[in-house]
């Protein structure tokens, strides 16, 4: 019997992998994010972002799109996590309907692929 089976429909969707691949993340790197909290890592995230932008963050309506940006994190997580679509809905709480919703109106698969 293959193995193949196993692997369902989000097997190759993982946010780790991609990173990987993409040659952004290291072992060592991913070791140190976990010492980490969440708080702590995304207030490092803004606040690197706003040493780039020599602290002219001002327009970009961080409030306002954090709720988005942290269900679209979550989305990603489940969607790694799981190995179907159902499976990643009932991880989240959420029907699949909303899942498939949020996945097309904001392309999340062809991010992870």
């Amino acid at each position: 019997m293959s193995s193949k089976k196993n692997i369902g429909r989000n097997h190759y969707q993982s946010i780790s992998k991609k990173l990987f691949s993409e040659n952004k993340i290291t072992k060592e790197f991913e070791a140190r994010i976990n010492l980490l909290t969440l708080e702590e890592l995304i207030a490092l995230k803004l606040e690197n972002s706003c040493k780039l932008l020599n602290g002219k963050l001002y327009g970009f309506p961080i409030w306002k799109t954090s709720n988005l940006i942290f269900k679209d994190s979550l989305i990603k997580f489940a969607l790694s996590a799981t190995t179907s679509h159902k499976a990643a809905a009932n991880l989240l709480g959420i029907t699949l309907q909303d899942l498939k919703i949020f996945i097309r109106k904001y392309g999340v698969n062809e991010e992870l692929e």
